[in-house]
């Protein structure tokens, strides 16, 4: 069969990176007519680098990236856009093994209850002299860096004042964690479970606590590139959505764990991976605690790129000033994600598709079912303060968090 398409796609070695491994190695892509070449980065700085010099045509990269890349928070840049997601959820808190006794000292249990840890650190934190508490996230435009921010700000921390953050790539960590230079991070799996298997750390929430259902890695695409290569774009699509569905399947997990571990993929042990991809995650001190929905690469609509997602992610960017708040800048935001492209690229394939392009984040208390058919289910997507962000009131929702 001759190769019609061909993709050099960039990833960070972590879990959901999945979707395109499984698209190169199960012959979802080949079967698509596409040569997909993978290439392994360390960070998110280089994976957007090589996007603006078109080293890359498409890549495994953080939400809020492009949107910043857009928005020319992030130089050097090219225009992005994000026609897909490559699931949701994937990432956790993880301090070390100190900081999670004074925690538990405070009322801190097991159980990653994001209120009940989030008050226990305040406790911590407001008795602590001397240097700040020193987290890692893994870039300053990551879902990790919001999310963590989100968390400890509804539990009484400022994240500016209170705390230092600091950037990291996500495999360096754990070693940071057990050389002491941070007392704690936020970063995507396995680097999470390998902080508290392999370097004495303890979870302290996940992502799927702090808000369920949430957005994370997401396909960034070089605009200049997807429109002069729609088709290739399009089959790429197709190809990515089949890996989702495979990658789904309970039954596949372990074949999947082991794709990743590969030296040029994840490169890490099978037995570091599975815990996430099972939900079986290892919380620190030999207890595990299973969380149902702490990586999902394809049910409830996760691959659906929802400007709702790309405009809660912009109204963070303006909650802690990286950029001013204006009707022209969140624009951008919302035209970065093209749920319009997804629809068009997937409709031959009769799924169970969203007709709306946004939704009101952390309405959903409940699985849902949606749409005409019934066929596609959503949520449940809460925030755990109970906050709720309407894509539709853009500026309300800045306001409140203003005063908050």
């Amino acid at each position: 069969m001759t190769m019609s398409h061909a993709i050099t796609a960039g990833f960070v070695p972590l879990l959901d990176s999945a979707l395109l491994v499984v698209a190169k190695e199960k012959g979802f892509a080949a079967a698509q007519s596409i040569h997909l070449t993978l290439v392994r980065e360390r960070s998110w700085a280089s994976i957007r680098d090589r996007l603006a010099v078109r080293h890359f045509d498409v890549a495994h990269i953080l939400g809020p990236m492009p949107i910043a890349c857009n928005l020319g928070l992030s130089a050097p840049a090219p225009k992005m856009i994000v026609p897909m997601a490559l699931g949701l959820g994937g990432n956790a808190v993880t301090v070390s093994a100190a900081l999670w006794q004074a925690m538990a000292g405070e009322g801190a249990t097991d159980d990653l209850d994001a209120r009940e840890n989030g008050v226990a650190l305040r406790r911590v934190i407001a008795r602590r002299e001397g240097e700040p508490l020193r987290f890692g996230v893994v870039h300053p435009y990551s879902g990790h860096n919001y999310e963590l921010r989100y968390w400890l700000a509804a539990s009484g921390v400022d994240p500016d004042r209170d705390i230092e953050i600091v950037v990291l790539p996500p495999p360096d960590m754990g070693d940071a964690l057990a050389q002491g230079l941070i007392d704690g991070y936020c970063a995507g799996e396995p680097w999470n479970t390998f902080g508290v298997l392999k370097r004495g750390g303890h979870l302290a929430t996940v992502k799927a606590a702090i808000w369920r259902s949430s957005p994370e890695k997401v396909l960034g695409v070089n605009a200049r590139w997807a429109e002069t290569h729609p088709e290739t774009l399009a089959a790429l699509l197709v190809a990515l959505h089949q890996a989702s569905a495979w990658c789904g399947k309970l039954e596949n997990r372990e074949e999947l764990a082991h794709l990743l571990a590969q030296p040029g993929y994840v490169g890490r042990d099978a037995e570091l991976l599975l815990p996430a991809l099972s939900g079986n995650l290892p919380v620190g001190g030999g207890v595990v605690q299973n969380i149902g929905d702490f990586f999902v690469p394809n049910a409830k609509a996760a691959t659906f790129p929802w400007k709702s997602h790309a405009l809660w992610f912009y109204t963070q960017m303006v909650r802690w000033r990286q950029i001013g708040h204006t009707a022209e800048h969140q624009q951008v935001a919302a035209e970065t994600y093209r749920p319009d492209m997804y629809r068009a690229a997937l409709k031959t394939l009769g799924l169970a598709m969203p007709s709306a392009s946004s939704k009101v984040e952390g309405a959903l208390a409940v699985e849902t079912p949606v749409g005409s058919s019934g066929a596609l289910t959503l949520g449940p997507d809460g925030f755990f303060d109970g906050g709720r962000f309407d894509p539709d009131d853009v500026d309300a929702y800045i306001q409140a968090q203003r005063i908050g």
